[in-house]
């Protein structure tokens, strides 16, 4: 390794060493970190597939659904891959470009996430407490706009990130203590003041996630208020089911996410094989466990499993 040099000098490129105190347990950890990036790109596919091939699914809770599949794969799959090659290969050289490119996707399905999220929360809301109008007010033109805004939202909100990093002269250590190339992390490296990489990088998430979380709450609040006003017990029950798979998703990701930003942001008592542990399991355990929760808890998507499953038995 080169000793620092205190000049304007850009590294080209950047060593990622995985989970830095936990190299010799880097094999044994790759082996659950396989199993869930496996289950969540089968499961987020098949979810994909499933949506695509069958026209009782084609629905605008659905069209939500398969968009958060897409993202859960990009944010896994941005990740995982290469930190699995850090477990069992060693350390890593990752070029300069790759690794803005891989701060962007990183906190680019993060930010569509909770994007999606949201929509979903709207879908919701029209669903219980307008329904006879539900499919006039979601048409296919309307998701696709909302598609697009989320995509556009999401893209200005992270596009900065790499901006702030690329303006920095990296001049000491191109050594990063982590799995994956994140924008403080690599900031930290920089040897020039990153008070505006730290500030943005503090906005960006109060920006998606708290308000994303106010708008959510105030959906439900809007819902719960539709559903106790229903004449029958069943009614109610019937109307908060449809519900039941968006607040598991909801409780997950958000619970996760404030977790991770949390303990990076504040917990410097917490070890930092453990900051990054967490942060490894942050991106893995939302698209593992998101089609698992939607296939348990929404009767179409398991009718129709059971539909598929059933032919094949036949066919076979």
């Amino acid at each position: 390794m080169a000793a620092p040099n205190r000049t304007t000098f850009s590294h080209l490129s950047f060593v990622l060493v995985g989970i830095p105190g936990l190299e010799p347990w880097h094999p044994w950890i790759s082996i659950p970190f396989a199993l869930m990036y496996t289950v969540a790109v089968l499961g987020n596919c098949g979810l994909l597939l499933l949506i695509a091939t069958q026209r009782r699914l084609h629905e605008p809770m659905f069209i939500f659904l398969s968009m958060l599949a897409v993202a859960d794969l990009i944010l896994s799959t941005s990740t995982v891959p290469n930190t699995l090659a850090i477990f069992w290969f060693g350390p890593k050289a990752i070029s300069f470009t790759s690794c803005l490119t891989q701060v962007f996707f990183v906190h680019f399905g993060v930010a569509i996430e909770s994007a999606i999220l949201l929509a979903m929360g709207f879908d919701r809301y029209i669903a219980v407490c307008d329904p006879l109008r539900y499919t006039t007010v979601l048409t296919n033109e309307k998701i696709g706009k909302i598609a697009t805004a989320i995509v556009v939202r999401s893209f200005c909100i992270i596009v900065p990130d790499v901006f702030l990093l690329k303006r920095l002269p990296f001049c000491a250590s191109n050594v990063i203590q982590h799995s994956y190339c994140e924008h403080i992390g690599v900031a930290r490296l920089a040897c020039a003041d990153i008070s505006l990489n730290i500030w943005y990088g503090l906005a960006v998430p109060i920006v998606i996630f708290i308000l994303d979380v106010v708008f959510i709450v105030v959906s439900y609040v809007l819902i719960l208020r539709a559903v106790f006003k229903l004449p029958t017990k069943d009614a109610r029950h019937k109307a908060l089911s449809t519900c039941g798979s968006h607040v598991c998703i909801i409780l997950l990701f958000y619970t996760l996410a404030f977790f991770t930003f949390l303990t990076h942001r504040f917990g410097h008592n917490i070890p930092k094989p453990i900051h990054i542990l967490l942060a490894n399991l942050y991106v893995l355990i939302s698209p593992m466990l998101n089609p698992i929760l939607y296939g348990m808890k929404t009767k179409q998507l398991q009718e129709q499993i059971c539909c598929l499953l059933s032919l094949k038995g036949k066919w076979f």
